[in-house]
């Protein structure tokens, strides 16, 4: 797969090259909060990238690093996640931010990129996001773009320091996107 990317942003294949910049963009404490990693040195970034390049090479995840595409720094990382080319379905989701871009338009702008290339490139039915029930700026976030809200998996996850999460799901479907792909170019796209 290749560089997804608009004047805003640019999603690149995660590799061994990113290393620095991620540990660099990962070193604010206040990213992991919710995250099932935390990536606060050197050791937890390599193995970070290394799983990431496992599951792209077992074809289950596709991860990316964002880079801000007017400065060419990374600034976080997202992924396609789940990935069922039988059932024609993938999910968005371990999507980061250094906190300097958070409430911006960095997130939007990598989540039209990822679901135009998802609805209209690899002809899916189905995306999904989801967050967790404690992870309320994310809910927010996501149900901003027109997600629908499926519901929520009780009991779904064991987090990092072993509390249990409720997940909330988030889908949107091949039928909904031309519509919500209308949306984002009026109301979200290229903005600040």
């Amino acid at each position: 797969m290749k560089a997804l990317q608009n004047n805003i942003v640019k999603l690149e294949p995660i590799n061994t090259e990113h290393i620095d910049g991620i540990l660099n963009a990962a070193r604010f404490p206040e990213i992991w909060e919710h995250m099932s990693v935390t990536l606060l040195d050197r050791e937890s970034v390599v193995h970070y990238v290394e799983d990431a390049i496992h599951k792209r090479d077992a074809k289950t995840d596709y991860p990316f690093v964002i880079v801000d595409a007017q400065t060419n720094e990374i600034i976080g990382s997202t992924s396609y996640m789940d990935i069922s080319m039988a059932h024609k379905r993938l999910e968005i989701g371990s999507t980061w931010l250094t906190p300097a871009n958070w409430r911006s338009n960095i997130n939007t702008n990598c989540k039209f990129l990822l679901l135009q290339y998802g609805f209209e490139e690899l002809r899916f039915n189905r995306i999904q996001i989801k967050t967790g029930h404690e992870n309320v700026r994310s809910q927010k976030a996501i149900e901003r773009l027109g997600a629908v809200k499926e519901g929520i998996l009780r009991n779904h996850m064991i987090q990092k320091e072993g509390t249990i999460r409720h997940t909330v799901m988030y889908s949107i479907t091949s039928e909904e996107w031309p519509e919500m792909k209308k949306r984002f170019m009026e109301e979200f796209l290229c903005r600040n």
